[in-house]
């Protein structure tokens, strides 16, 4: 088992606007740390108190034997029929804004009163203003961008009046989709990041950006789309995916790593400029036999160069790593973990959810998720991309929702991106830290090389007067050559 590397931020990090990864978020209710250097807060008045409401937990539980450890649906199934019980229909019910004032459901404020920071995807926002105001969080101007940053990104959503899936006659995924649209969402995150920047927000009163309509356009309900639900089945067929079927967050991240890989032979690859790798990080051949996965950071390196054909010195990647964290619990030990990955600049989320329905997982605070739930079911839009007048507003969620962070499912998957050589050194820093607050029991373990004997520290490599490595420096397989450990091609593909 190779031993994994030490990465260390050199000096010239010191004053990076970060605090401790493992302290960031804390796993108890209650105000937490904060730190104002780490913080982006827009100047904007707030408009968005009375927006935070928690989910039905006495409605969220299925019937026993109705879903496979680690598989996301909201329905139990009878003989290939759908039943969606008295619950699902109390649910919709409840779920109008006048039923849950009825009901007292609202939420008016942040979770438990907090003043702590949130951490969303990688951005920090303060909810309690430095000059020592007695202004409420929910008033603040950090809540505020908070709100505006959560409703720019993409909501994917059930959606009812598409052409039929293949040659069966599904017309909708309402109740058994749930986690192929979490995924979209994680995916047309990085696609956000990689196309438009980690600052873009969508704006109410100007016209929609070509990238932002091409982006939505990708998502569609129909198999034009390149990464549309049709085409995720079709592409996941070899690890059980199927209409009308449940799947767990692993053969999800199998399927958008083959329809990634089916997209580039059907385009020849033309624009590698454009390109983003997707790598499952996993940690044996099948990586379903326990163990932290392994991020090799010499296969990054050999395939970066090898996918971008020499045209470009590096190609942005998507990470997923898909986790089991438990039984049929969560293990408490790895909370604070989960938590602090959202303090990464590199952070896509969580892919997982509450038992049996999946959501986006995009932020916390204290001991609380913030996420985008995929339930609602809405017509069907035609997004085309010459077209920038279409009504988008079904693809984003002013509503924020939260749950307790321990109830999560323990099958996910979390998500990052790295745009280029320099961010990805900045994402190794960050989770070797992170591994050595694990106290021995790391989400992923990162190693210099698949038989490196001995630890290396990352100081050791830098090359660069600005602190940036040159990984290439490392002892890399070259493109077309083999050491007889890499992974098979096809574990790298362009989206």
């Amino acid at each position: 088992m190779p031993k994994r590397t030490q990465f260390s931020r050199s000096s010239s990090d010191s004053d990076s606007p970060r605090k401790n990864l493992g302290s960031s978020v804390s796993t108890e209710p209650g105000p937490g740390p904060s730190s104002s250097s780490s913080c982006k807060v827009n100047n904007k008045s707030s408009v968005w108190s009375g927006l935070l409401v928690s989910p039905f937990s006495i409605f969220d539980s299925e019937p026993k034997g109705c879903l496979k450890k680690g598989e996301f649906c909201c329905s139990k199934k009878y003989n290939g029929i759908v039943g969606i019980g008295w619950t699902s229909a109390v649910k919709r019910m409840i779920n109008s804004s006048s039923m849950r004032r009825i009901f007292g459901m609202d939420k008016t404020g942040i979770p438990n009163g907090s003043k702590s920071d949130i951490w969303l995807l990688g951005v920090c926002y303060k909810v309690v203003q430095d000059d020592g105001s007695s202004i409420e969080p929910t008033q603040s101007e950090g809540f505020s961008a908070f709100v505006d940053d959560f409703s720019s990104r993409i909501l994917v959503t059930y959606r009812k009046g598409f052409a039929p899936i293949g040659d069966t006659k599904y017309t909708s995924d309402v109740n058994w989709g749930c986690m192929l649209r979490s995924s979209q969402m994680l995916v047309a995150q990085a696609l956000l990041l990689h196309r438009l920047g980690r600052s873009w927000r969508k704006s109410m009163d100007k016209p929609l950006e070509q990238k932002y309509v091409e982006i939505l356009h990708l998502f569609g309900d129909s198999e034009e789309s390149a990464y549309s639900i049709h085409n995720l089945l079709q592409a996941g067929k070899t690890y059980g995916l199927s209409p009308g079927s449940w799947v767990g967050p692993y053969a999800m991240c199998r399927t958008w790593e083959t329809l990634a890989r089916s997209k580039r032979e059907e385009t020849g690859n033309a624009d590698v400029s454009r390109a983003m790798a997707i790598y499952v990080v996993s940690g044996d051949e099948d990586g379903e036999r326990g163990g932290a996965p392994v991020l090799c950071f010499e296969d990054i390196v050999k395939h970066c160069s090898g996918l971008s054909k020499g045209e470009v010195d590096w190609t942005p990647v998507l990470f997923l790593v898909p986790l089991v964290l438990g039984l049929d619990k969560i293990n408490s030990r790895y909370l604070p973990l989960l938590a602090a990955t959202f303090s990464f600049p590199q952070s896509l989320g969580i892919l997982g959810g509450r038992p049996g329905a999946s959501t986006y997982i995009v932020g916390v605070q204290d001991d609380k998720a913030f996420y985008l739930d995929p339930h609602e079911v809405q017509p069907v839009v035609d997004i085309k991309v010459d077209k920038l007048d279409v009504d988008t507003s079904s693809y984003h969620c002013n509503t924020v929702r939260h749950f307790p962070l321990d109830s999560i499912d323990p099958s996910l998957a979390i998500g990052f991106y790295c745009r280029d050589k320099s961010d990805f050194d900045d994402f190794c820093i960050r989770a070797s830290e992170l591994v050595d607050q694990s106290n021995g029991a790391p989400l992923f373990t990162i190693t210099e090389t698949r038989s490196s004997a001995t630890s290396v520290e990352y100081n050791d490599r830098l090359t660069s007067d600005t602190g940036v490595p040159e990984l290439d420096s490392f002892d890399a397989v070259a493109p077309g050559e083999s050491d007889g450990s890499s992974r098979p091609e096809d574990e790298w593909q362009l989206l």
